[in-house]
């Protein structure tokens, strides 16, 4: 049994006929009904009801797919063909870690601009509304901050890479084992 349950999650079990059963509600619930509890910021957890497996990844994998399918998708084809790409690549945790830092940063930035703009709506927070009337005036500035973050974190990136592969030839460099693209008849 694999289950990741913490106390203060609610529990969501998923049954073999395909339904999630809310084990606080005591109701059965949809794909929906978990999207809500997201975005209400719910702990929750589903797990398999029979096995006990932790599937709260690939419900949320679920949403997420229904949320590209229809609508206007948050990923492009060629981004999402990069991101499978790393699975399976020395790189993959990586990027991964990649991905959650910089929408950890995204979500900082969003709830600093809030936090700043409380004074102007007499101290409410941003609803979706005002998001969207705040990104049409802001909407190039913003553009313009995230390409910045982007290319600097593009330039981080980078010279990672060359420390990780300058560090790598001064490691295997002290190695006595010649010239890797010499033949046996062939000198240094």
């Amino acid at each position: 049994m694999t289950t990741a349950k913490n106390s203060a999650d609610r529990l969501i079990k998923k049954y073999p006929n395909r339904r999630l059963y809310d084990t606080q509600t005591s109701s059965y619930i949809t794909l929906t009904d978990v999207k809500q509890l997201v975005l209400d910021n719910e702990e929750f957890t589903v797990v398999d009801a029979k096995s006990g497996d932790d599937l709260t990844r690939s419900i949320l994998l679920q949403i997420i797919l229904e949320e590209e399918s229809h609508g206007v998708p948050m990923f492009s084809s060629g981004a999402l063909s990069q991101i499978i790409r790393y699975y399976g690549h020395a790189m993959q945790g990586m990027m991964g870690n990649y991905l959650e830092k910089n929408i950890q940063t995204f979500i900082d930035i969003q709830n600093k601009l809030a936090e700043n703009s409380k004074g102007f709506y007499e101290g409410k927070p941003f609803s979706p509304e005002m998001w969207t009337q705040f990104m049409n005036v802001q909407g190039p500035m913003m553009q313009g901050m995230m390409s910045n973050y982007i290319e600097q974190s593009k330039n981080l990136f980078i010279q990672m890479q060359e420390q990780m592969q300058s560090q790598t030839k001064n490691m295997f460099g002290t190695f006595p084992f010649g010239n890797p693209g010499a033949g046996p008849d062939q000198k240094k």
